[in-house]
């Protein structure tokens, strides 16, 4: 249909409508646009990739697949061929400690250290390890975020001390600041993650 001709269409339907009934349609259509677009423009601000690896590692070591998204979004924005400075490797940034710790605890086999690059199973070993942390600290997501971040045995320093009581609201008393940006980050990453992706994961 041209321009014109849907115009001769609408307008005498347009001013055939009462006033209020206009009003009305009009919030009506906003409404709708705002539900589609909000979740896509969601998505496009917080993308997902590896999805189905990190529900499956999630469920299998019984942790929050949104936490496990949220690390990943912080350590490496789902690259998988990021390497740091201190040779953390891949999706969840796992250094040859951590490899070692994983080995030692879980059932890995040593050929793991071969395969970190892998995006399945570097979000294997990462997932593990941070439910171990979990596990390790009684629960507490945020402080097995910071241990993820600056070692558990640090952490468990400033537990011991009291220079941290291992909640998120008071996350600026860290000590170091790599670790208070992080733990804020990812737990920031958790709750928009799981607002957005909430549906993936069956009650």
């Amino acid at each position: 249909m041209e321009l014109s001709s849907f115009k001769k269409w609408i307008d005498p339907a347009l001013r055939a409508m009462p006033p209020k009934r206009m009003i009305l349609t009009g919030i009506i259509l906003i409404v709708l646009i705002m539900f589609i677009a909000i979740p896509v423009s969601n998505r496009w601000m917080y993308p997902l990739k590896y999805e189905e690896d990190i529900l499956n590692s999630a469920k299998q070591y019984k942790i929050s697949p949104f936490l496990v998204m949220a690390v990943i979004r912080v350590e490496t924005k789902f690259d998988p061929s990021r390497v740091s400075h201190a040779n953390a490797q891949g999706l969840m940034q796992i250094t040859p400690g951590t490899v070692d710790t994983v080995i030692k605890n879980a059932p890995f086999s040593p050929a793991v250290r071969d395969q970190i690059g892998d995006p399945k199973v570097n979000i294997q070993l990462g997932t593990w390890y941070l439910a171990y942390l979990i596990k390790e600290f009684n629960g507490n997501e945020a402080v097995a975020v910071a241990a993820y971040n600056a070692g558990p045995n640090k952490v468990k320093s400033w537990l011991k001390d009291k220079k941290w009581d291992g909640t998120v609201q008071n996350a600026n008393r860290i000590e170091y600041s790599e670790t208070r940006k992080y733990v804020q980050k990812v737990m920031g990453y958790y709750g928009k993650y799981k607002s957005v992706y909430g549906s993936l994961v069956e009650d």
